[in-house]
């Protein structure tokens, strides 16, 4: 493992396979908790967390899975792990930070079905990862959720406050028109040859 394959992970997870607008898994917190920079900030920073947290504990299941010839069990174990560390922030965030709870509201414990979540463990384990890939490809897959829902969240805010679009596009068609063409930028990205 050298920096350059760090780095390939890195780009990739963050631009090139991003979760949202190339993979489209996570959609259901993305178009919820969008609609406010402040809670898609929040959103974001947990879903990374959970992300980095879950890809490093996920690599040991998966470990003991194999030793104990239960690989079959992945899934199952996987959303178990995801469910104990949503349970975890949540209750962190509702002690320590309980305006932003309140502000995510039903979207915090859905971290817990976020297939962006469960997507990362799966594909660390598919794509063979050692526990510092898994770490890293968790971590950027967090990070490109972050700038996904931020940049949409931005997007979304304007057209807010400025946007004099047809009635029959307000609210929710309008924002799956503008995610369909941010996602066809971050297209863009899948072409990009970072070394040859």
């Amino acid at each position: 493992m050298d920096l350059t394959e760090i780095f390939s992970i890195s780009l990739g997870a963050i631009l090139v396979q991003n979760f949202i607008f190339s993979q489209f898994l996570g959609l259901c917190p993305f178009m919820g908790v969008s609609t406010k920079m402040d809670t898609a900030v929040g959103m974001g920073i947990a879903v990374t967390f959970v992300m980095g947290v879950a890809s490093a504990v996920c690599y040991g299941v998966d470990l003991l899975l194999v030793n104990f010839g239960l690989e079959y069990m992945q899934t199952v174990a996987y959303i178990l792990v995801i469910a104990s560390l949503v349970q975890f922030i949540e209750m962190f965030m509702k002690k320590t930070m309980h305006s932003l709870y309140e502000a995510l509201g039903i979207y915090l414990p859905l971290i817990t079905t976020n297939c962006a979540v469960l997507g990362v463990a799966l594909l660390n384990t598919q794509n063979g990862y050692s526990f510092i890939e898994s770490v890293v490809y968790g971590v950027t897959g967090g990070i490109g959720f972050l700038l996904a829902i931020v940049l949409f969240a931005s997007v979304r805010e304007r057209m807010d406050a400025t946007s004099d679009c047809p009635k029959a596009f307000e609210g929710f068609p309008i924002a799956l028109m503008s995610a369909g063409l941010i996602a066809l930028a971050f297209m863009g990205f899948s072409g990009l040859d970072v070394f040859k």
